[in-house]
This record gives C-alpha cells, sequence and structure tokens, in this order.
C-alpha cells in the first residue's frame, strides 16, 4: 500500500518514527508533517502566509517532508502539490497523549485524519495515553500495522475515518480492543490564573473535565486498558433535527 504519515508533533517525534520504521518494510510510506509542534489547532489551515515544504532526514534514518503548515495543511500539500498519485492510506500519529471524548474536535492528530477522508481516503488517528513514561510506541505501531491489513482488506465507509486509543501500558498488557463511541463531558473550563513578573495577569489552559465513563465510550476502554476503536463521519449534519425543523416558514 501507499501510504501518508503526519502528525502534529513534527516530523521527528517518536510517535510517528515509530509507524514510520515499523510501516516502511512492508509499504511505501511517505512521511510529510509539520517542521514543529502543533498540536490543538484542530482542523485549521493556513491562509494568510506561505507555506514552505522541505526535505529533511528523520532520526534513525529515511527522508520525509516538513511543512510550517498545520497537520491538515500537510495533507492537502501531500494530495494536491506533492505526491504524484494519492496514497492508499493516511495515518495521523502516534499521539502522545490521548484524543478521546470531546478532544477529538480539538485534535490536530484528528484533524488530518479528517481532511483526508474528507477527500475520500481511508484514514486513522492514533494516539495513546500519556503518563510521566514515554508511551510503548513500537507496540501501538505493530498494532497500527494489523489495522493496516484490515483496511487494505475490507476498507472503510467514504467519509469515515477511525480514532484509535490506546492506555499508557506494555502493548502486550492490553486487554483487548473495543469499539467505542466518543466520551461526552470532558470539556475543560479551567484556567490558571499567575502573575509575571512584572505585575501582570496571564493564564494557563488547564486540564479536561472529567468525561463520562460509561463502557461503550472512547475514554472507558482506555481507562479500563483496552484500545479504543471508534468510527467518525465527517458528515455532522444532525438529521433528526432536520425533520423535527420542518416546516420552517419564511414569515
Amino acid at each position: 500500500m501507499k501510504i501518508l504519515l503526519t502528525n502534529d508533533d513534527g516530523y521527528n517525534a517518536p510517535g510517528i518514527l515509530a509507524l514510520y520504521h515499523t510501516l516502511r518494510p512492508l509499504h511505501e510510506v511517505v512521511l510529510i508533517a509539520p517542521d514543529r509542534e502543533k498540536s490543538a489547532v484542530s482542523h485549521g489551515i493556513t491562509l494568510n502566509e506561505p507555506l514552505s515544504i522541505n526535505a529533511v532526514d528523520l532520526a534513525r534514518g529515511g527522508k520525509g517532508y516538513a511543512v510550517t503548515g498545520t497537520p491538515a495543511d500537510c495533507i492537502k500539500l501531500g494530495l494536491f502539490a506533492l505526491l504524484p498519485v494519492p496514497p492508499d492510506l493516511v495515518i495521523s500519529g502516534i499521539n502522545p497523549g490521548s484524543n478521546t471524548g470531546i478532544n477529538i474536535n480539538y485534535s490536530g492528530t484528528v484533524g488530518a485524519a479528517r481532511e483526508a477522508a474528507l477527500n475520500g481516503l481511508p484514514a486513522m488517528a492514533v494516539s495513546m495515553l500519556k503518563r510521566k513514561n514515554p508511551p510503548d510506541f513500537p507496540g501501538m505501531a505493530c498494532f497500527i500495522a494489523r489495522i493496516v491489513d484490515r483496511v487494505r482488506n475490507e476498507g472503510l465507509a467514504r467519509g469515515t475515518f477511525l480514532n484509535i486509543n490506546a492506555p499508557h501500558i506494555p502493548l502486550d498488557e492490553v486487554k483487548g480492543v473495543k469499539i467505542t463511541r466518543q466520551a461526552a463531558g470532558n470539556l475543560s473550563t479551567v484556567f490558571e490564573k499567575r502573575i509575571d513578573p512584572r505585575k501582570k495577569t496571564y493564564f494557563w489552559y488547564g486540564a479536561a473535565g472529567k468525561a463520562d465513563e460509561e463502557p461503550d465510550t472512547d475514554v472507558a476502554a482506555v481507562s479500563q486498558h483496552y484500545i479504543s476503536i471508534t468510527p467518525i463521519k465527517c458528515d455532522i449534519t444532525d438529521y433528526q433535527a432536520m425533520e423535527s425543523l420542518e416546516p420552517f416558514p419564511l414569515k
């Protein structure tokens, strides 16, 4: 398969390199990622300044492309400016830190996968819960290699991508895989207020709130040491609300 890799942590981040070096012997892999960290930029694209693409050497060997824009920019540039033939699959990650529940809406990792799906390509966003020690990126990369084989054989519905999250434990200790829905409730509303040396006030954005942990959610699965796979649709129309709004007179 032809696979396009990206992330929101930068082209030399450990997570994307684990995917690159695991998948490269098995597939035709191209790495196009931001030239620096672009976390929490969601599906943002760059409109008011030029974008640059630079060929770069990767840590541990290999070559890739560094883009001055966002993860979604990387997908757009890859598809329409850099690659002569579209890839068969796009993978965004592996992100150090989960992208579950409400955080899906803010994630640059997820934004890149969504951009690929909007353009009709199978895609997945891959993240791992982060604690003090580094996540098991090599183990997760091997798991994703198996998912790649399944996507190749069975495909994905057009306009749907997979949001995959793993717990912060070695992959051989994971209990299994659960197909889940997006949790609700973990919206962050906390800001930490501080004072700088010049007595001016500034703020740091705080941690996310507590999500519901019903057993079929992504948050619950990861907290119980399962890998969570959530299928996400790009079409966000509320079709039930459409019916309830009819008729809607002009006057």
